[in-house]
C-alpha cells in the first residue's frame, strides 16, 4: 500500500481561494488516482476481484476451475465425468443471517437536545415532581375549598422519581419531536429505505462492509442511497465506522449521454478526449460496453478560515463585516476601531474526476453541507460506511471465514461421484464343474439356469461333496456369492468428510443447527435449542449492531437535510403537505423545525426470543400476583425490552405498595369492625344490663306495688278485720257490759240466793268443790294487732 507522502495530496495549508480553484481538485483527484488506480494490480481492481470472488462464493457461482486443476493429471480431464456445479453451502447461511436481521423491526426516536426543547423537557419534569411532593397537599385542598392546585393529570401522575424517569422515556414526547419522527419516516419510505438496508446487510455479511449515502436536490429533495462497496475509494483508516477519512468518493460507469446531461458544458472535444482516454471496467465483465466511461464521484474534507472584520460605528454600535482568509491587517493599523475576528471550520469540496483522463468536471464547495448546531466547526460525509471487522486496512466478512471450507465440501462432493462412479452391484460365482456332479435322481443333471432360479428363488442350493468317483468335489458348493462392496469404507469416509467441514463452517460463523433448525435433536430440551440459536445470535450481533449504525447516521443526515428543506428548498411546501398527510397536527410545529438540534437513537424491536423472555417474566409476575392484568398489558405496549423490564420492577414495586396499603387499610378496617363490634358487643351489654336493670327496677317497682298493693290490701282487710274486730269486741263489750251487768244482777241475785242457800247447799258446795267449771276468757289471742302477719 502506498503512503500519503508518495500520492501527494495538494497542501491544506493553502488560502481558500486557492482551495477553490479547480487546478487544486485536479490535485487531489490525481493523488485519489495514484492510491486508487494506478497499474494493473491497483488497489481498487484488488479491491473489485476481492468483493467479486465473495459474492461468486456467496451466490454459490465460485469458479470451478480450481477444482479441476486439483482432479486433473497434467491437465487431462478426459476420464472424469463428473457434475462440476458448486454446492450452494454458503448461499445458505448468508440467507439465514441476511433474512433473520432483515426481519427485526426497529423505531426512530428523536430527541430535541437544543436548549429550548431541553428547558421544556425540564420545565415538564419539574412541574411533574412538584406535583408528585404536593399531592397530599393539593389532594387536601382540593377536598376542602374545591381548588385543583396540580398542573398535571393525577391519574398519570408517577409515584417515585424511578417511574418519573420511566415516564420521561416511554411517554413524554414533544410536539416537534413527533413532527421530526415522521419527517424521518417520510423520507425513508420515499428512498425505500428498506430494500437498500436490506443490500447494505447482505454486503456486512458478504463482504464485511455497507455503505450508503445522502443526498439533497433542489427538486426531488433529500434522500437515501444504496451504494456497491466494490466502488468505493477512500483514504486509509483504522476505524470501524471510518470518522477519520477526509476523502471518500465512488466510481460509477454512466453512459455518455447521461455525462453530457449532467455536465452540459462539454464541448466535443472534450467528449471525444474522454472516450479516446477512459478506463475500461474490471476484467471480469467480459461484454464492454464502449459508450460507458467510468466516473469519481468524490468528496474532500479540509479546512476553512472564517474571518470577519469588527468594526464600531459612530453610534457605538458594532458591525460585523466577512473578509476572506487572505484579510490579515497588521496590528498597528488596527487603531482600535476595528478589529480581526476568525475561526476554522471544517468543510467539504465535492468533485467528478473522469477515470483514465486527466480531466475534472466540477470542483466545488459543497452548496449544503452538513453541520450540527451542537459543534458547528464538524461536517459530516455523504457517504455513511461501516466495516466491523477491518485491521490495517484489509476488511474480514463472514463469508471470506468459510470459503477454504466450502472449496473442500465441493472437493469432497466431487470425490463422492467418483467413488459412486467406480460402484459395481454384487454377483455370484457360478461353477459348472460342480453342478456337472449333481444327479438330481430321475436321470437328469442339475443345469445351471435351474440352480441359478432356486439360488434366487429360495436361497438354497444343492452340492455334493464328493464326485461319482467317491472322491472329494472341490466345488461342492456350485453358487457362491461375490460381495464388491469394496467401496463402501471410502463412501462413509468421505461423507464424514463432508459432514466434517460442513461443522467446521458451522464453528467458524457461530452458525450453529440451532440457528437454521436443519437438524434439531429430538431429545435436546427446547430450552436447550433456545439456548443455542441465541448464542448463535451472539456470533454474528456485530453485523446487526453495524447495520443500525448506518441507519442511525442516514437518519441524522436526513434530519440535518430535513432543515435545508424547510428552510431553502422550493418544495418545502410540498414536503409539509406531505407530512401532513399523516398528522395535520404536526403543520406548525413543522414550519420551525429547522430552529432545533435532535439527537437520533434506533431503538431496535425486540425478536421472538427476547419477546418470549418478556412474556414469561410477565407471565411469573402474573402468576405469583406481583403484578395485576392491567400491568401486564402496559409491559406488552413497551417495545424496548430493557425499559419493559425496568417498568415490570416498578410495576411490581407499586403493586406491593398497594398490596400492603390494601393490607394496612384491611387491618386497619378489620381493627375498626373489631373496635365497632366491641363497641357494639359494649353496647349490647350495657343495653343488656340497662333493660336487666330497667326490667329488674320494673319487676321489684311492680312488687313494691304488688306489695302495696298487697299491703294496702291487707290494711284495707285487717282495718276491716279490725273494724269487724272492734264491731265485735264492742258487741262483745257490750255483751260483756251486759252480761256483767246481768251477772252481777244475777250475782247480786244469786248472793242472795246463795247466800240463802248456802246453808242449804253448803254440804253440796263441798262435794263439788273438786269438779266445778272456771270461767271462759272471750278476749282475741293478737288478731286485734295491726302489723301481725303483713311484717310491718
Amino acid at each position: 500500500m502506498r503512503s500519503e507522502q508518495s500520492i501527494h495530496f495538494p497542501s491544506q495549508a493553502v488560502s481558500d481561494l486557492e482551495k477553490l480553484s479547480e487546478e487544486y481538485g485536479l490535485k487531489v483527484a490525481r493523488a485519489i488516482r495514484n492510491e486508487w488506480f494506478s497499474g494493473t494490480t491497483s488497489k481498487y481492481n484488488s479491491q473489485q476481484n476481492n468483493f467479486h470472488t465473495l459474492r461468486l462464493y456467496a451466490r454459490g457461482e465460485q469458479s470451478i476451475q480450481k477444482y479441476k486443476n486439483e482432479l486433473s493429471i497434467n491437465g487431462d480431464l478426459s476420464y472424469l465425468n463428473l457434475d462440476w456445479k458448486p454446492v450452494p453451502i454458503i448461499p445458505k447461511f448468508v440467507d439465514i443471517v441476511v433474512n433473520g436481521m432483515a426481519q427485526r423491526n426497529y423505531d426512530i426516536s428523536c430527541f430535541s437536545q437544543d436548549q429550548h426543547g431541553v428547558s421544556k423537557r425540564t420545565e415538564y419534569m419539574e412541574s411533574m415532581l412538584r406535583d408528585m411532593r404536593a399531592k397530599n397537599f393539593d389532594s387536601i385542598v382540593k377536598q376542602q375549598f374545591d381548588v385543583d392546585m396540580t398542573e398535571n393529570d393525577v391519574d398519570n401522575l408517577p409515584d417515585t422519581e424511578d417511574e418519573l424517569a420511566l415516564h420521561m422515556q416511554l411517554n413524554y414526547k414533544q410536539a416537534v419531536e413527533l413532527a421530526e419522527e415522521q419527517a424521518l419516516n417520510v423520507l425513508l419510505e420515499g428512498s425505500d429505505y428498506d430494500l437498500v438496508r436490506r443490500r447494505c446487510l447482505y454486503d456486512l455479511t458478504v463482504l464485511g462492509i455497507g455503505a450508503t449515502k445522502t443526498t439533497f436536490d433542489w427538486n426531488d429533495g433529500a434522500t437515501a442511497e444504496y451504494v456497491d462497496p466494490t466502488d468505493l475509494v477512500y483514504s486509509h483508516t483504522e476505524s470501524p465506522y471510518f470518522d477519520d477519512i477526509y476523502y471518500v468518493g465512488e466510481v460509477k460507469e454512466i453512459p455518455i449521454n447521461e455525462l453530457v446531461k449532467q455536465f452540459p458544458d462539454l464541448s466535443e472535444s472534450d467528449i471525444k478526449s474522454i472516450v479516446d482516454n477512459r478506463a475500461y471496467p474490471l476484467d471480469y465483465v467480459s461484454n464492454r460496453d464502449k459508450n460507458k466511461v467510468q466516473v469519481l464521484y468524490f468528496n474532500y474534507k479540509t479546512h476553512m478560515n472564517d474571518v470577519y472584520k469588527l468594526k464600531k460605528t459612530g453610534s457605538g454600535g458594532e458591525k460585523i463585516i466577512n473578509k476572506d482568509d487572505t484579510f490579515n491587517p497588521p496590528v498597528e493599523n488596527m487603531d482600535g476601531d476595528f478589529s480581526k475576528l476568525e475561526r476554522v471550520v471544517e468543510t467539504l469540496y465535492e468533485g467528478v474526476y473522469i477515470v483514465g483522463s486527466d480531466k475534472i468536471l466540477k470542483w466545488r464547495m459543497c452548496p449544503n453541507m452538513m453541520r450540527t448546531d451542537s459543534d458547528f466547526s464538524k461536517v459530516k460525509m455523504n457517504y455513511q460506511i461501516v466495516a466491523p471487522r477491518i485491521y490495517r486496512g484489509k476488511i474480514e466478512s463472514l463469508v471470506g471465514r468459510i470459503t477454504s471450507f466450502a472449496d473442500m465440501i465441493q472437493l469432497t462432493h466431487l470425490k463422492l461421484q467418483q467413488v459412486m462412479a467406480r460402484m459395481v452391484p454384487d454377483g455370484v460365482y457360478l461353477d459348472a464343474d460342480g453342478l456337472a456332479e449333481i444327479d438330481l435322481g430321475n436321470g437328469t443333471n442339475y443345469n445351471p439356469q435351474e440352480a441359478l432360479n432356486m439360488f434366487f428363488q429360495t436361497g438354497s442350493v444343492i452340492g455334493r461333496s464328493f464326485t461319482s468317483d467317491g472322491d472329494p468335489n472341490p466345488g461342492k458348493v456350485p453358487i457362491q456369492q461375490i460381495s464388491n462392496g469394496v467401496n463402501s469404507g471410502k463412501l462413509q469416509s468421505l461423507i464424514t468428510t463432508y459432514n466434517y467441514y460442513l461443522q467446521m463452517i458451522r464453528d467458524v460463523t457461530g452458525l450453529n443447527e440451532a440457528r437454521d433448525a436443519s437438524t434439531p435433536d429430538r431429545d435436546a430440551l427446547v430450552g436447550v435449542q433456545k439456548l443455542a440459536a441465541a448464542n448463535s445470535n451472539t456470533a454474528t450481533r456485530h453485523i446487526l449492531q453495524s447495520m443500525l449504525f448506518i441507519t442511525a447516521e442516514v437518519a441524522e443526515c436526513l434530519s440535518l437535510r430535513i432543515s435545508d428543506i424547510i428552510e431553502y428548498s422550493p418544495t418545502k411546501e410540498a414536503f409539509i403537505r406531505a407530512l401532513g398527510a399523516h398528522n395535520v397536527a404536526t403543520l406548525d410545529e413543522m414550519k420551525n423545525l429547522h430552529l432545533y438540534d435532535f439527537g437520533i437513537f434506533i431503538e431496535l424491536m425486540p425478536d421472538d426470543e427476547e419477546k418470549q423472555l418478556l412474556e414469561n417474566n410477565i407471565q411469573v409476575a402474573l402468576g405469583q400476583k406481583l403484578i395485576d392484568l392491567d400491568d401486564a398489558i402496559d409491559l406488552r405496549a413497551v417495545r424496548n425490552v430493557k425499559l419493559a423490564n425496568q417498568l415490570l420492577k416498578v410495576k411490581r414495586k407499586n403493586k406491593a405498595k398497594r398490596d400492603q396499603q390494601m393490607q394496612q387499610q384491611n387491618i386497619q378496617a378489620q381493627s375498626q369492625a373489631n373496635q365497632q363490634a366491641q363497641q357494639a358487643a359494649a353496647q349490647a351489654e350495657t343495653q343488656k344490663n340497662q333493660a336487666k336493670a330497667q326490667a329488674e327496677a320494673q319487676l321489684e317497682q311492680t312488687r313494691n306495688q304488688l306489695k302495696t298493693q298487697y299491703l294496702q290490701a291487707e290494711v284495707e282487710a285487717k282495718k276491716q278485720l279490725m273494724q269487724f274486730e272492734f264491731e265485735l269486741s264492742s258487741q262483745l263489750e257490750g255483751m260483756k257490759q251486759q252480761t256483767n251487768t246481768q251477772l252481777e244482777t244475777t250475782r247480786e241475785n244469786r248472793r242472795d240466793n246463795r247466800v240463802n242457800m248456802q246453808a242449804e247447799h253448803q254440804k253440796e258446795m263441798v262435794d263439788k268443790r273438786t269438779g266445778g267449771d272456771s270461767l271462759k276468757n272471750f278476749e282475741s289471742s293478737g288478731n286485734d294487732i295491726v302489723t301481725g302477719s303483713a311484717n310491718m
